[in-house]
């Protein structure tokens, strides 16, 4: 197995493509912490390089945050072997019975036409740009005039997360969708 890696536009992240599916077109799955609650074999296994504070799984990559202080020159080989053995082991992603995240913004059923409209932006035009650079970010609501965007991966805690919201995703709502007037982020709620 070769795993090649990026870098993303977060130093504390750092991108590995195991040029196999990781979620596929599930979805994609967001870990902060290694507890109970972690339903990913692979996110246990690579939670367990010591330094390691957040695991984000995407189509066909896996994003890794360290803590600050860490030497990526450490990590990344223990993190290579996690992954590998992961591969090997031929344990799933997600534990059985598991969904993928909550991290879509796929317009549904309930939505009202601006909220498909913003949603259908943020599908086709901001979220494959992120996913290149190992992240995501997801609507979460729309209320007076303000999107609610919730940003994972390389994107939760990037230097350039809140310029890449106001400057990027603001402007071209409003552009596309004029009763937009301003775009916020939100925490995760896992």
């Amino acid at each position: 197995m070769f795993i090649q890696t990026e870098p993303t536009p977060n130093p504390a992240t750092l991108k590995f493509l195991p040029g196999e599916e990781v979620m596929g077109r599930q979805g994609t799955a967001n870990f902060t912490s290694n507890d109970e609650h972690v339903k990913s074999p692979l996110a246990r296994k690579l939670f367990e390089v010591d330094g390691i504070t957040g695991v984000f799984l995407g189509g066909d990559f896996i994003t890794i945050t360290k803590e600050d202080g860490r030497d990526w020159q450490t990590l990344k080989p223990q993190i290579l072997g996690g992954i590998m053995e992961h591969y090997t082991s031929g344990q799933p992603v997600l534990d059985q019975g598991s969904d993928a995240t909550k991290a879509t913004s796929s317009a549904s059923e309930g939505d009202d036409e601006l909220v498909s409209q913003i949603k259908e932006l943020l599908d086709t035009r901001v979220r494959p740009a992120v996913a290149q650079d190992g992240g995501d970010i997801v609507f979460h609501k729309f209320e007076d005039g303000v999107v609610y965007l919730e940003m994972h991966g390389a994107c939760s805690g990037c230097p350039s997360s809140t310029a890449t919201l106001k400057m990027g995703i603001e402007n071209m709502l409003r552009y596309y969708v004029p009763e937009v007037q301003a775009v916020e982020p939100v925490m995760a709620e896992y």
